[in-house]
């Protein structure tokens, strides 16, 4: 077959983002689903969009201080601003085609709310969060806080010069993200225009997804890919082929499995159930620190 001969990968599940309430806090969730837990090393792929009051404080909308402990929550903002603080002292503000990836470690205690200038404006918001696991020998490390601008994320085009890609985390043809990761990632963030094509190659020994945030993608190997889906790849090949009939966006998410036991409890990802009832001894004894938000 053509495909194999080009050494694509092929489609292993489509998974449509579902609609779920996150403590009244609305948001669309394509992983994980009751198909497909986990895409080892990623746990979760949420897709929220939310309007806030403008006649009430931003200090007051938005996600409250909440703890984690033993993986990395990612957040990339498509539309709006995003204020993270956290109780080892961060206090940044990221705006739409920015990134803030925080690794948990051993404990973190932060909030996500809109900003003052957010609501002044429309208040609209619009972001994508992802959760990626960390091995054992990283999960008890001392939290990290990492704040991509746009100009920070270096970007390749695509031969037609119709895609640009910005490299988030990982290496792509010599070219490295200044993001040190707990694994070995590949996590692309791509803006195509209509008529736009391009092939990515993925490592071998990589698991591999993509979800379209918006417009429509079409597969060389699979076919059309509407906005809000997820793409779970399969293992076999090492490159993608992909075209745009409108202008899109989307995340190719690829890393190297780490192939632990997991034992997840709301905001803790470690190994075992110990560590699970740990963490959260530890959360209420303050030893992840304390969030106050003035």
């Amino acid at each position: 077959m053509e495909e194999d001969k080009e050494n694509l990968k092929g489609v292993k599940f489509l998974l449509p983002s579902v609609k779920i309430d996150m403590g009244g806090f609305p948001v669309k969730q394509a992983l994980p689903t009751q198909k497909v837990q986990q895409v080892d090393p990623f746990l979760l792929l949420h897709h929220a969009s939310a309007k806030y009051n403008k006649n009430k404080q931003a200090k007051h909308q938005g996600v409250g201080p909440h703890p984690h402990r033993g993986f990395s929550p990612v957040t990339f903002i498509i539309v709006g601003e995003v204020r993270h603080r956290d109780s080892w002292g961060h206090d940044q503000i990221a705006k739409a085609g920015e990134v803030q990836w925080m690794h948990a470690g051993a404990g973190i205690v932060h909030s996500e709310r809109p900003t003052e200038d957010l609501l002044a404006s429309n208040g609209k918001q619009e972001i994508i969060q992802l959760w990626i696991n960390s091995p054992s020998s990283k999960k008890m490390q001392p939290p990290e806080y990492t704040f991509l601008s746009k100009t920070e994320m270096p970007v390749f085009l695509s031969e037609d010069a119709k895609i640009s890609n910005k490299i988030v985390a990982g290496n792509y043809r010599g070219v490295s993200s200044k993001l040190i990761a707990q694994s070995e990632l590949l996590v692309l963030w791509g803006n195509a225009e209509v008529g736009g094509t391009q092939q990515l190659e993925i490592p071998e020994s990589f698991n591999a997804m993509i979800y379209l945030i918006k417009g429509t993608m079409k597969l060389k190997s699979f076919g059309i890919i509407e906005a809000e889906n997820l793409v779970i790849l399969e293992e076999n090949g090492a490159k993608v082929k992909m075209s745009f009939s409108q202008d899109s966006q989307f995340l190719l998410l690829a890393g190297k499995p780490i192939n632990e036991k997991i034992t997840q409890h709301g905001p803790y990802v470690m190994n075992t159930q110990t560590e699970v009832l740990e963490a959260m001894r530890d959360y209420q004894m303050g030893k992840m620190g304390i969030l106050i938000e003035d």
